[in-house]
């Protein structure tokens, strides 16, 4: 199969419900802001409908701010909450890698760069031969891990640091969020950015704090500039832009 020169991040989790979809769009809208033309996609999404206010596609476009239509950052819908793979045969349907990859082309001619926000963590089954880490393996994009913050994470994070790294991933960095306000309070935050760092050579660029309102683009983007090690990314980004403009 030909791979697909995509340009911009594959950003994953390890583990369902760590947060993708809010550091994906927060990281978007912020980059949008400052003048850069970044697109999302969500090429497969299950538990809900494209544009339900509950969906990660609704999500990412309320908090980026992108013009394009949910059914376009999500192409491939299933309502079952399961995983891809299952959701997609709930309703007869058989997922292949060709189809999903093509789901994001119009959005990646549209947009400079991509925020593609897979489903779950990088084992997550996408067909009945590949996992999600095999998509971001195609679209030959860096990886940008999303991970709890608190107890537990180093463990999670670099048995998906090396998982990534034996499908020759580049894995560009880890972003920690407190998905739970105990978290706050949780003495093993202090600690675990440099642990990931020193096991898994690999940087940390920043933690989402525990959030306990309802959240908007200005305040979610506002976090990103405050805690997030913006620089970093953006200069990620450029690099696979320049890439893609070589390859062509």
């Amino acid at each position: 199969m030909t791979k697909d020169a995509f340009s911009g991040l594959f950003i994953s989790g390890t583990d369902t419900g760590v947060g993708k979809t809010m550091v994906t769009a927060g990281i978007a809208a912020a980059l949008r802001q400052d003048g850069e033309d970044i697109g999302v996609w969500k090429p497969v999404q299950s538990g809900s409908l494209a544009n339900s206010p509950d969906s990660d596609a609704y999500r990412l476009k309320q908090w980026s701010g992108v013009a394009d239509s949910c059914t376009e950052i999500a192409p491939l819908v299933f309502p079952a909450p399961l995983t891809p793979l299952l959701a997609a045969e709930a309703i007869g349907k058989s997922l292949i890698m060709d189809e999903v990859v093509a789901g994001g082309r119009l959005l990646q001619q549209r947009h400079t760069a991509l925020l593609v926000e897979g489903a779950g963590g990088l084992a997550v089954p996408l067909t009945r031969a590949e996992m999600m880490a095999q998509l971001a393996a195609h679209l030959q994009l860096p990886l940008l891990l999303v991970a709890r913050a608190g107890l537990g994470t180093i463990n999670h994070t670099l048995l998906s640091v090396w998982y990534a790294r034996e499908l020759g991933i580049e894995v560009a960095g880890v972003i920690l969020n407190e998905t739970r306000p105990e978290e706050t309070t949780d003495e093993s935050v202090k600690t675990n950015a440099k642990m990931i760092e020193y096991y898994g050579q690999v940087p940390v660029w920043g933690t989402f704090p525990w959030i306990d309102e309802t959240l908007q683009q200005q305040k979610l983007v506002s976090i990103v500039r405050e805690q997030i090690n913006l620089e970093k990314i953006r200069t990620c980004i450029t690099s696979q832009v320049k890439k893609g403009e070589m390859r062509r």
